[in-house]
């Protein structure tokens, strides 16, 4: 391949990884607004100057720029919150310093521990540690009640047993919009997870929506084959999205972290 061919590639690389960049982002910055900043940045940093991806893969180099960009800027996370997102920052103050975005990098974008290394400046061993020490801490700190909201049985009774071995309550399993939005009026949840696609056709965001409107703000987690569907940029994404086929860990990952910050934006933020 000629190297006239090399900056369309690498263009093409970037614009694929856009979307899981700004969801890593959010995830690690605490809002939409101040994560599409550093998302933002990143990108700018690497268009004007390529060799920053020097020695790594584009995914892995476009990740480490973003997160040392983040972390030079002294690794804020969104502040002046209140309710709900105010305690979210005041958990998130006693994790181990990296453990998070580690995990995050890990268990959700799906890296190699060898990579999540490279991108937080660490030893291999150090960020295998890291994620550990971040599973232990959120999975201890807070247990709840979950709502699920999936048409497929299996994969409903699968979560279900995922769930429920951390510890956490199940409210119960709905498979449409009005049933989910029944279900939340007879047991409100501490977390929703949901799908998109449902039985009648229906909407798992609708349903989502309708029950945040309803009963207020809470932590939801979509596991979905259609995540394009929400990673779009036209409005605020959900900070937790998992694509099917999901694996154990990501879903207790996200149930933990979803759970330890207590809070997350709807879909209509």
């Amino acid at each position: 391949m000629s190297d006239a061919n090399e900056p369309r590639n690498i263009s093409d690389e970037l614009g694929e990884n856009i979307p899981y960049l700004r969801r890593f982002s959010r995830a690690m910055t605490g809002s939409q607004q101040s994560g599409d900043m550093f998302a933002a940045a990143a990108l700018e940093a690497i268009l004007a100057d390529r060799s920053v991806l020097d020695g790594t893969d584009v995914r892995t180099g476009l990740f480490k720029v973003l997160y040392g960009i983040w972390a030079s800027a002294g690794a804020p996370i969104e502040e002046g919150e209140s309710g709900a997102r105010a305690k979210a920052q005041v958990r998130l103050a006693t994790l181990t310093n990296n453990s998070r975005e580690a995990l995050l990098l890990h268990t959700i974008e799906g890296f190699s521990f060898s990579a999540i290394a490279q991108i937080i400046g660490v030893e291999q061993t150090e960020a295998e540690e890291l994620v550990e020490i971040a599973r232990r801490e959120m999975a201890d700190s807070a247990t709840g009640s979950v709502m699920i909201i999936e048409d497929e049985a299996i994969i409903a009774m699968d979560i279900e047993s995922i769930v429920a071995e951390m510890g956490h309550r199940i409210t119960g399993v709905a498979r449409t919009r009005n049933e989910a939005v029944a279900l939340g009026r007879k047991d409100p949840p501490d977390l929703i997870l949901a799908d998109i696609q449902l039985a009648d056709n229906s909407s798992g965001i609708d349903a989502v929506n309708d029950i945040l409107t309803e009963m207020g703000t809470r932590p939801v987690i979509f596991i979905t084959a259609f995540p394009e569907r929400l990673l779009t940029g036209d409005k605020p994404e959900p900070a937790f999205l998992i694509s099917k086929p999901y694996t154990v860990e990501q879903v207790v990952s996200s149930v933990s972290q979803a759970m330890f910050f207590s809070s997350t934006e709807t879909l209509n933020a």
